[in-house]
């Protein structure tokens, strides 16, 4: 088995790119930076014909679909401003996206999109999106224990709190799977 970074079954996966999330400052990398980098690898996933998945977060206004559980700082009820969980128009979002919903950190549990990625023989995928530490981290968690290949885009993912993407980076991803910069993933989507 050859050693690449992308392979002829990947699929791109945004987390949560969407009006809500991207509202609030992040760092290291501008919201700015995360939408444009995460909109050029959609545009060249779908110019190989490859899957894109566009994952937003989404909870009905009493907060019944939030996740249960003890913590330390609980969610309760949510009230949203509207259009909140709306996808960015700035991804370009095309009929043939795959599009997924849920209701807590990862995009895996509760949702079909292990499904719908075994579906198409997917055996790698391609994470970018808000938060590093939450909604990426967590998904790449959950793909390397269903055992696909992660691909985490460094430069495509940011956090409201820097040091947590910093741990995220340096510390959790180069155990679940490979990093890389947009630039590298785009590189490698046009290797034969």
């Amino acid at each position: 088995m050859t050693d690449t970074l992308v392979d002829p079954k990947t699929a791109l996966v945004v987390i949560d790119l969407q009006r809500g999330v991207v509202a609030a400052p992040t760092q290291p990398h501008s919201t700015d930076d995360v939408i444009s980098r995460s909109a050029a690898l959609a545009k060249a996933f779908r110019a190989r014909g490859l899957p894109v998945v566009l994952v937003r977060v989404s909870f009905s206004p009493d907060g019944a679909d939030m996740p249960p559980g003890r913590t330390m700082q609980p969610a309760g009820a949510f009230t949203p401003p509207a259009g909140w969980d709306e996808l960015l128009d700035d991804l370009d979002p095309h009929p043939t996206d795959i599009r997924i919903t849920k209701h807590q950190w990862g995009a895996f549990h509760g949702t079909d999109l292990d499904l719908q990625l075994r579906r198409r023989g997917i055996t790698t995928i391609v994470l970018t999106g808000i938060s590093t530490s939450i909604g990426v981290e967590s998904t790449a968690r959950a793909a390397h224990e269903h055992a696909y290949n992660v691909v985490i885009a460094t430069d495509a993912t940011s956090d409201r709190d820097p040091a947590s993407h910093t741990h995220s980076t340096e510390r959790i991803f180069p155990r679940l799977g490979r990093t890389a910069t947009t630039e590298e993933i785009l590189a490698a989507l046009v290797q034969p």
